[in-house]
């Protein structure tokens, strides 16, 4: 069955290789189409996504994104012939007469395996940026978002060319058979754990990979700041976005011993002007998305050196899959809360006597997608800048940086390899081609054997940058040697 469905894989990878070599995904009208008609599906099956997402995670309407991927694909139709356009670079006077410019080429044929927790847009927007770059695609989506993959795989077809385009459902074995094939980039959304499967695969083929992972996201929440809107904007960060099943949500709060209270109370009162004060019957909050998600972070819960640390909610309902947002108070830093990813509606705030003295704690982890930190203090935030390595960094507010088309979303270490969003989506599946175009005339003849010191003299010169030797090269001496 395995071997059949490898088969199979083969043959699916070697059409689109094919269409791809004919030259199908290669022109501006092609690639701007098919935006036209994600930016159609996107608009006319709002609803059928909506219920959807509705169906595999409670997600409210609000927290979609659809129109996150109709604003990826407008800002892609609007750049595309722009990005298109070869780059003209300066010729360097050694090379007179000529000159030089960068071209942007499809890579071919490119997989993109996206994540459960915001099913359609991981999905969507990866492909925006493969399509603008002129590839053939496959997607497989997330059978963890059951719901959603089989929307999408009725969905695309209807709105692009589905002999360029694929999506193939499927669990491990139908991803384990895709990662057999050779491709020609591999973009991947999720954990580090299958990051590595995925890049391990890769390497057997030498295909170029994006990994699209995540990490512990820190809040340094420094005591001169607005505590309300602080609050606010760290709930909306960490239970607005999925209940906390996020790649970007705030993982831990560090802040002053002295500031901790004050800030827990005005959490507190976010949360219950949030989500009311029985959470577990919100509408607004996200449920979690399995009963395996939901037992790994009740275990987080119910670590016996945790457990007495909760100063906030810690309600659940298993037959509901909800989890209400829970606050932390100093839990262990060797507890398993603080050493993995939680991905999940709980928050430890951990305090120390020195707002500075964060940053050793932060630098102690591997490096997070994201780093977050509220200060009115400009010198404060000029060292976190400096001293911190994340993917992405976001002063004074959560998570809003990936709705910025112009920055790069992506990791650095175990947060992730490579970046996407506007620009560096059409760029992370395109190469960059350096092309040089020469006339006949303008011959060096130094740099032709025989060899002779008076050449080897002209051509060190030339290298150098000095004025005089480029002349003389250009002009064809040393003459007759």
């Amino acid at each position: 069955m395995a071997v059949a469905r490898s088969v199979g894989m083969e043959a699916e990878v070697a059409a689109l290789r094919g269409r791809f070599a004919a030259g199908r995904t290669r022109s501006a009208e092609w690639r701007a189409a098919q935006l036209r008609g994600i930016l159609r599906m996107a608009a006319e099956a709002e609803a059928e996504v909506c219920r959807a997402l509705h169906a595999d995670l409670a997600k409210p309407y609000t927290e979609s994104y659809i129109a996150l991927v109709k604003s990826s694909c407008k800002f892609a139709l609007k750049n595309l012939k722009k990005w298109m356009k070869p780059q003209k670079v300066t010729a360097p006077l050694m090379t007179f007469p000529s000159t030089a410019r960068v071209a942007a080429e499809p890579l071919g044929v490119v997989l993109v395996i996206s994540a459960w927790n915001y099913p359609f847009l991981l999905s969507i927007d990866p492909i925006i940026g493969a399509i603008a770059a002129g590839n053939a695609v496959v997607l497989k989506p997330s059978e963890v978002a059951p719901a959603t993959s089989s929307l999408l795989a009725e969905l695309l077809p209807r709105y692009v060319d589905g002999s360029c385009i694929k999506v193939v459902e499927g669990g491990v074995a139908e991803t384990t058979a895709l990662l057999e094939q050779k491709w020609d980039k591999i973009f991947y959304t999720g954990n580090g754990k299958v990051g590595r499967i995925v890049m391990a695969s890769a390497a057997k083929h030498l295909t170029p990979v994006v990994l699209e992972l995540g990490g512990k996201c820190p809040v340094v929440v420094d005591s001169n700041v607005n505590l309300h809107v602080t609050a606010k904007r760290i709930a909306a960060g960490k239970w607005g976005c999925n209940n906390g099943q996020a790649c970007i949500s705030p993982d831990f709060i560090i802040t002053t011993k002295s500031l901790a209270p004050k800030l827990l109370e005005a959490l507190e009162k976010v949360l219950e002007k949030f989500y009311g004060r029985d959470p577990l019957r919100s509408s607004d909050l996200s449920r979690i998305v399995n009963s395996n998600h939901f037992n790994r972070l009740k275990k987080l819960m119910d670590d016996e050196n945790v457990s007495n640390k909760i100063v906030f909610g810690g309600q659940r309902d298993e037959h509901q899959l909800k989890i209400a947002p829970t606050i932390f108070m100093d839990v262990p830093l060797d507890s398993g809360i603080m050493k993995e990813e939680i991905f999940g509606p709980l928050l430890p705030i951990i305090t120390v006597d020195k707002i500075h003295e964060s940053f050793a704690l932060i630098n102690s982890m591997t490096k997070p997608l994201a780093a977050y930190i509220f200060t009115k203090d400009s010198n404060l935030q000029e060292q976190y800048e400096a001293a911190i390595s994340a993917g992405g960094m976001l002063v004074n507010d959560t998570a809003v940086h990936l709705t910025n088309q112009y920055l790069p979303f992506g990791g650095v270490g175990e947060s992730g390899i490579g970046a996407y969003h506007g620009r560096f989506s059409f760029e992370a599946f395109s190469h960059k081609k350096a092309v040089l175009v020469r006339r006949f005339a303008g011959e060096a003849a130094a740099r032709y054997p025989p060899y002779s010191p008076a050449k080897l003299k002209i051509l060190r010169g030339v290298l150098k940058g000095n004025l005089g030797a480029m002349i003389q090269a250009i002009l064809g001496f040393p003459r007759g040697k």
